[in-house]
């Protein structure tokens, strides 16, 4: 498959990260165009074996012929039961690329996109129920202000909420055009497509779930990691950052830490890099969908 179908974001920075030295047993929970799957797999050798996640159908098009790779077609919600399911009880190092592959946003028809006019749908997984055309139509007022408040970080949630409600109230809203067509009183001229983008973000995020299966991945992932395997998670906005960073910190969501009875933090993982990873200015300028990208690294302590 052409290379433009995703182009992988600092890859060298990942590999380094992962710290591959050989063998063992990876997963990268985001396979999308497969490009950082390749780069572990000519990196770990042949006694090594690489298990990547996708949920789009689209990726069986995309896979290296080894030996040493599996792909599993599946939410990485599911991380812990499919190692299960192949008989692995620890693993060397995770990788998670948060990013929407680019094919998703250039392809009209799944409806991730404000710039091009498609079905309004932003499932990752063709084979799940909820579309965000079912979030726009059958939401109420609240929910959907909650969903663009929280998943968006809009300010004016409530107002682009009562805009939708209305005009789906003429005509059920089935297109990214007509969401547009609904929204663009309550949108800033000077930040148009910043705004539209959060518009869009608070859907998909929504539509799949994604808050709540980064939190139960993450928690899986520090289980599986054997004591100084490496979580390398890339993320690209504040929301996915800000659940990364907390559980690096402490080991769950909240950014709680534990304490024993001394006082002493108990906290399964180290950061690696405590300053954040982020693309040269050389990689943002040749692939601009990579400059919101962060990259965190996390070591899991020895035992």
């Amino acid at each position: 498959m052409d290379g433009r179908y995703h182009i992988p974001v600092m890859l060298s920075e990942c590999i380094d990260a992962l710290d591959i030295k050989g063998g063992g047993t990876w997963v990268d929970v985001t396979y999308g165009g497969g490009g950082h799957s390749r780069a572990i797999l000519e990196t770990m050798g042949g006694s090594g074996h690489l298990y990547s996640f996708d949920q789009d159908e689209d990726a069986q098009a995309n896979l290296p012929d080894s030996a040493n790779f599996t792909l599993i077609y599946s939410n990485f919600r599911f991380l812990k039961n499919w190692m299960r399911y192949y008989g692995i009880s620890e693993i060397s190092g995770l990788l998670a690329d948060l990013g929407v592959s680019s094919h998703h946003f250039d392809e009209a028809e799944r409806g991730f996109s404000f710039r091009e006019d498609g079905p309004l749908d932003m499932r990752m997984n063709a084979r799940a129920r909820l579309t965000a055309a079912d979030v726009v139509n059958n939401y109420t007022a609240e929910q959907l202000a909650n969903v663009l408040y929280l998943y968006g970080e809009l300010r004016q949630s409530r107002q682009m909420a009562a805009a939708i409600v209305r005009s789906r109230e003429k005509r059920p809203i089935s297109t990214t055009m007509q969401l547009l067509n609904a929204v663009e009183g309550c949108i800033r001229k000077a930040q148009e497509k910043k705004e539209l983008a959060q518009v869009f973000q608070a859907l998909r995020i929504e539509v799949n779930h994604e808050m709540e299966a980064l939190q139960e991945m993450l928690s899986q992932a520090i289980t599986l990691l054997k004591p100084g395997g490496r979580l390398v998670v890339m993320t690209y906005h504040s929301l996915e950052d800000r659940i990364v960073k907390n559980f690096i910190r402490s080991g769950n969501a909240e950014g709680k830490v534990e304490t024993d009875f001394y006082g002493n933090r108990l906290t399964p993982l180290s950061a690696v890099n405590n300053k954040v990873i982020t693309p040269s200015a050389e990689e943002q300028a040749n692939n601009p969908r990579s400059r919101s990208a962060k990259l965190r690294i996390a070591e899991k302590f020895e035992v």
